[in-house]
């Protein structure tokens, strides 16, 4: 279950470092860190915070990329 707790969040001031193992992935800054700080308690953290880092797949974009049809 290491992918459910891959992202964390730190309020800096205000800007919102979002960090993906350890690592910033993004700084979040004025509107849309205020955005973020909203959005985050009514819904699943997690995938906000994978949505916003670009570092988000559905499943089945994941398994089209591995098709033989697709192969490069």
């Amino acid at each position: 279950m290491g992918s459910a707790s891959s992202f964390e969040f730190t309020v800096r001031g205000d800007d919102v470092v979002i960090r993906h193992h350890g690592v910033t992935a993004a700084v979040l800054r004025g509107a849309t860190a205020s955005g973020f700080l909203a959005q985050v308690d009514q819904g699943d953290a997690q995938l906000l915070m994978a949505r916003l880092t670009g570092n988000y797949r559905r499943g089945t974009e994941r398994t089209a990329r591995e098709h033989p049809r697709n192969a490069r």
